[in-house]
């Protein structure tokens, strides 16, 4: 009886204070619109209408948000039950992919060729997701097989130029970020500068070049799987080619080009460069170095250098390398220096340019294993002006450590870490082994070394400031070549596809080109980023690309950087792609 008044009274009592209904709302919904009432017609503030039903404080300033974002008439009082929602698009894809897994299995394909057959196929998954369901069905794992064991279904076609096939379609390909350079490789002729060099009816030179170009351009490296690379429609069109070469096709293409005929073509490439209007050809200063590219063959005639990745000494080839130092570019290099002949590269690249561009360079920076103080002597000859390193003796250390203070001054820089802006610096005339004259040295300390660093130049006029902020500059063509090692494949003699060393550097060299073009085209605040972060940023990119009678329209999927590609002009623009029969190219974003 007890229990039963005390429910009565407190039915009584909702029917007596209909106010608690107002104030004391049990619905959900009903709370949420007397809290909103409260905070936006009676006047309360957020805080005050949170506690007054209910809400955390954060909590409700987001249930006001959502508010005020909202346009829909019903947010207050949703009209019924949500009607049930219709089958997920990717729950059907999934079952779709399930029964093609299934399917492809059954030719022998491993969990790697089922997941490129989808991606193809437009059912992209991942090669995790392959392996749960052939788990799943309880079908067990393939033995290992070599590339050339692969089973027929996923052998690609025969490229061929003259199959090329432009008929109206839509397709899917995982490498429509390439075609951001087929403008500038348009305008640069490729086919017109390929002239001379191997090719055939069915893959000619250019389409060759383009095709170990986009892999260059994409950081295909040696451990990757090439095979998805040759199925895929979208590289091949970038080629101008029906399907991708295969691997052996492009290395046997390398081994026919001879390099007596890349000079000519280099010479070429750097003229077009230079009638864009493009600074990449009108180098001035630049940074020299040396770098050594593993061999792991078996060739008596190839020496042994110092690999500094490696820090040891082994079979390598020694390339040369020519940074433009105002277009952060490679502009120059050689593959084929010997340890007799290396001292002497540097004059070999003076010659080079000259020939090339008709001026010698204004200034040189290297360091101090790059040549000898007789070929500085050369160099001051011929009035270019350089900027080395000095080897340091103990004696030489010594004698300048014991210096007095007084004798070294404090100069400012801004080109360098916040903590060795202000180093010690004793500015003098020296006379070194071979050079005929007193040359001016620079002996800096506190920069973050133990001993002093030592400066040669043959520049009398330019401040210590200066000086030490170039050759600092200069640090960053080991950055540039790091890039190159690792994102362009050069220790891999090259990419997924091994090609003969002189090709594999001009491709390098074609590479970096046409990412610094990339990298002007998109303004100030890409004009100094590297290959590596611009792939990342804007050319990792999948695509949807129509083709029909006119033009080929490439349609770039969603990037959070895509805008900047929209304000460099890429969808304001068409150009005609002169290895694509002249259709215009149209870039689109999705």
């Amino acid at each position: 009886m007890m229990i039963l008044f005390y429910h009565v009274h407190g039915f009584m009592r909702q029917m007596t204070d209909p106010a608690d209904r107002f104030l004391q709302p049990a619905s959900p919904r009903q709370r949420r619109y007397e809290a909103l009432r409260a905070r936006f017609v009676d006047g309360c503030s957020s805080a005050e209408a949170a506690s007054r039903f209910g809400y955390a404080p954060g909590s409700f300033r987001n249930l006001c948000s959502q508010f005020l974002r909202s346009h829909d008439p019903d947010f207050l009082f949703p009209s019924g039950r949500p009607a049930p929602a219709p089958a997920s698009p990717a729950t059907d894809s999934a079952a779709s992919a399930r029964e093609r897994i299934l399917a492809l299995r059954q030719h022998d394909l491993s969990v790697h060729d089922i997941s490129a057959r989808l991606r193809l196929e437009n059912l992209p998954h991942s090669v995790g997701f392959v392996h749960k369901v052939l788990r799943a069905a309880g079908l067990p794992k393939l033995a290992r097989r070599a590339p050339e064991q692969q089973p027929a279904v996923l052998q690609a076609p025969l490229a061929d130029r003259r199959a090329l096939d432009l008929a109206p379609r839509r397709f899917r390909t995982a490498f429509g970020g390439l075609f951001l350079f087929a403008p500038d490789l348009a305008r640069l002729d490729l086919d017109r500068l390929a002239a001379g060099l191997p090719g055939s009816e069915l893959i000619p030179a250019g389409c060759a070049l383009r095709a170990l170009l986009a892999l260059k351009l994409w950081g295909i490296g040696r451990p990757s799987r090439i095979m998805p690379a040759v199925l895929d429609e979208g590289i091949a069109l970038f080629a101008g080619l029906n399907a991708s070469p295969k691997r052996s096709t492009l290395t046997e293409y390398s081994c026919r080009c001879d390099p007596r005929l890349l000079d000519p073509f280099t010479q070429r490439w750097h003229d077009a460069l230079c009638a864009l209007h493009s600074p990449l050809g009108a180098g001035r200063s630049f940074d020299l170095d040396f770098h050594a590219i593993p061999y792991h063959g078996d060739d008596a005639l190839i020496e042994k250098h110092y690999v500094s990745k490696r820090s040891r000494r082994q079979k390598a080839i020694l390339c040369f390398l020519a940074r433009d130092a105002e277009a952060r570019t490679f502009a120059w290099a050689s593959a084929r220096p010997s340890k007799a002949t290396h001292n002497d590269q540097i004059l070999r690249f003076v010659d080079a340019w000259k020939d090339r561009t008709g001026r010698q360079p204004a200034e040189l920076v290297f360091d101090s294993r790059l040549t000898t103080y007789a070929n500085l002597a050369r160099l001051e000859a011929r009035g270019i002006a350089f900027l080395t390193l000095r080897r340091r003796s103990a004696s030489m250390v010594e004698q300048l450590l014991g210096l007095p203070r007084d004798q070294w001054r404090t100069v400012q820089l801004t080109n360098v870490g916040r903590r060795y802006r202000t180093p010690r610096i004793l500015d003098q005339t020296v006379r070194i082994k071979d050079y005929p004259q007193p040359i001016r040295q620079i002996a800096i300390r506190d920069l973050g070394h133990d001993k002093p660093t030592l400066l040669l130049t043959n520049q009398l006029d330019a401040s210590p400031r200066e000086l030490i902020d170039r050759y600092a500059r200069r640090m960053l063509i080991e950055n540039t070549i790091a890039d190159a090692v690792n994102f362009f494949h050069m220790d891999a003699l090259s990419a997924a596809v091994p090609l003969r060393i002189d090709l594999d550097v001009q491709l390098t060299l074609m590479a970096s080109a046409l990412y610094r073009l990339l990298a002007n085209r998109l303004g100030d605040r890409f004009r100094t980023a590297e290959p590596a972060s611009l792939f990342r940023k804007f050319v990792e990119a999948s695509a949807t690309i129509d083709i029909n009678d006119e033009r080929i329209e490439v349609t770039l999927g969603r990037r959070p950087h895509n805008p900047h590609l929209i304000e460099a002009g890429y969808p304001d623009s068409t150009t005609s792609i002169p290895w694509l029969h002249n259709r215009a190219l149209k870039i689109n974003f999705a």
